[in-house]
């Protein structure tokens, strides 16, 4: 695997062999070309109206920032010419100038433009609380990640109490427990899968947790992928149960289900 076969993938803290795409040692501050081949991913373009693969060119130059860490940045292009501006931290576990160092991408940055949304924009409304969580995760960060995901299954439990007319306000005003309008919203219009409904409110408190301190930062990022795989099982589940409510609708189906249960 070349370098930019792996700066294309999404960052990971695992170290993973690849080509050697340097002989010589950079000083701190050295720039240097590197021929490593085209950096490829995927974005929204709001151009073209689609997911689309924006890829770099193949003159791609680096900077050294110590004997084991390099920077690099780059320009990926929407085949409409719409640009993003990409920075990556590159890390190797040993000498960096080997035939198969093992590296990692320690972080990304993107400066995405008015016309470019992330690739996760299937998650509409989340889509920046997830990619908030992930960045936090890649830098490390287990508390910062996982109150995200936190504000996600507390936003999706509300807009779906508010959808189907649940308050979320009890009569003095005050906003209710969350254990108790998730139990409301469970009843009446089910947010949790099938998989682990049981487990709705060990879920948040489980996320609860790691935001209170419970947890150390390390436990925290241990947890954070786990986390992470439910609280998307939950937009899915909304997701999916809307997408079947409006196709029953267009069949008719919820028309017949009505008069047959009079």
């Amino acid at each position: 695997m070349r370098l930019a076969e792996l700066l294309s993938k999404p960052p990971n803290m695992t170290f993973s062999p690849i080509e050697g795409f340097t002989r010589k040692q950079l000083a701190v501050g050295e720039q240097r070309q590197l021929d490593i081949g085209s950096v490829g991913l995927n974005f929204y373009c709001k151009q073209c109206n689609d997911i689309r693969t924006f890829w770099s060119s193949d003159r791609l130059y680096c900077i050294g920032v110590n004997e084991r860490q390099i920077s690099i940045d780059c320009v990926v292009n929407c085949r409409c010419a719409t640009s993003v501006a990409l920075w990556f931290l590159v890390e190797s576990y040993s000498d960096i100038t080997g035939q198969s160092p093992e590296v990692r991408i320690m972080k990304r940055r993107e400066k995405l433009p008015d016309g470019v949304a992330l690739s996760n924009e299937q998650y509409g409304d989340f889509a920046e609380l997830f990619e908030k969580a992930n960045q936090a995760y890649r830098d490390g960060l287990g508390a910062g990640s996982i109150v995200h995901l936190r504000k996600i299954m507390e936003r999706i439990t509300v807009q779906t109490a508010t959808a189907i007319g649940i308050s979320v306000r009890g009569k003095n005003g005050s906003r209710i427990p969350f254990k108790n309008l998730l139990d409301k919203v469970e009843k009446k219009h089910p947010v949790i899968p099938q998989e682990f409904s049981a487990d709705g409110y060990r879920l948040f408190s489980e996320l609860s947790d790691v935001v209170h301190g419970e947890y150390d930062e390390q436990l925290g990022l241990s947890k954070f992928k786990a986390l992470h795989r439910l609280v998307v099982g939950i937009l899915d589940n909304v997701r999916n149960n809307d997408e079947l409510r409006a196709a029953k609708g267009l069949l008719g189906w919820e028309l017949v289900e009505a008069q047959r249960d009079e």
